[in-house]
């Protein structure tokens, strides 16, 4: 095909698409992408992953005419949408909520974050040095709700002394979890799974096979300070970074959170 061919080819289509088809193609975009967005903050990719076999599954059994399975799966799929109502339902749920309060953008400026991230690094190295334990997960693209046991309920704005208020040995829900979602302190005192990876050292307490197991299910980003030791870790993607220090911990918060870190000597 030439390229004088090419041009006109595309004259013609464009010469026959309508204002309204264009609206049309922009509201099927926005809708995929709403898509997508849900199925990376639930984490729900297996569950597709499964469905996607099953069609695999459906189409074999047409070629080798395998009539009592492709039975049960015609069945399946005929009820296909009443299905995934059923699996997806909170998500579908909190997908609208979502649309109908803030489709496209964060509440949280930069500015906002900047500030909860100094509040976090100060609060974290406060608890290290009077002693106590820690363990506060920074919740990501992947929502947490499926994979840990929901505590307290707090809608708290971030602040060194409220998170270290929480895990004052007085506190009565020191020994869980605290959850950062959205730029507040969303729940404390929640219960993460724990890691049934075999080759973990046989050493590590409950906070940190807690936090490698939320970490090996989801993208958050978990702290962790050691009441033994004094000392400060962060778990990603079920790797645990020991002992490290105050600069250390602001320069991954700057990371996880996708802003230029800045040099606040103020927290310093």
């Amino acid at each position: 095909m030439s390229f004088d061919v090419a041009i006109e080819n595309i004259v013609f289509i464009l010469g026959h698409v309508r204002f309204f088809d264009v609206i049309d193609m922009i509201l099927v975009w926005i809708v995929v992408y709403r898509v997508l967005v849900l199925i990376k903050k639930t984490g729900t990719i297996q569950m597709l992953s499964g469905l996607g076999v099953l069609a695999i599954a459906y189409i074999v059994s047409i070629w080798f005419e395998l009539f009592t399975f492709n039975w049960i799966l015609e069945k399946f799929f005929s009820n296909l949408f009443v299905i995934v109502v059923i699996l997806f339902q909170g998500e579908i749920r909190r997908a609208l909520a979502q649309i109908g309060s803030n489709p496209f953008f964060s509440d949280v400026s930069a500015l906002q974050e900047t500030h909860i991230i100094e509040e976090i690094a100060k609060a974290v190295f406060q608890i290290a040095q009077k002693g106590y334990g820690a363990l506060i997960v920074i919740e990501r693209d992947i929502l947490v709700d499926y994979h840990i046991e929901f505590g307290t309920e707090m809608d708290s704005k971030v602040s060194s002394e409220v998170i270290s208020s929480l895990f004052h040995p007085t506190s009565p829900i020191h020994d869980g979890a605290l959850l950062i979602r959205g730029g507040k302190i969303h729940s404390a005192g929640n219960f993460l799974p724990l890691s049934k990876n075999p080759v973990l050292d046989k050493n590590l307490g409950t906070r940190h096979r807690a936090a490698i197991g939320l970490t090996e299910e989801t993208d958050a980003l978990v702290i962790i300070v050691s009441e033994e030791s004094n000392s400060v870790g962060i778990v990603q993607l079920g790797h645990l970074t020991a002992n490290i220090n105050f600069g250390d911990l602001r320069a991954k918060l700057y990371e996880v959170y996708g802003i230029k870190m800045r040099n606040q000597e103020a927290y310093t």
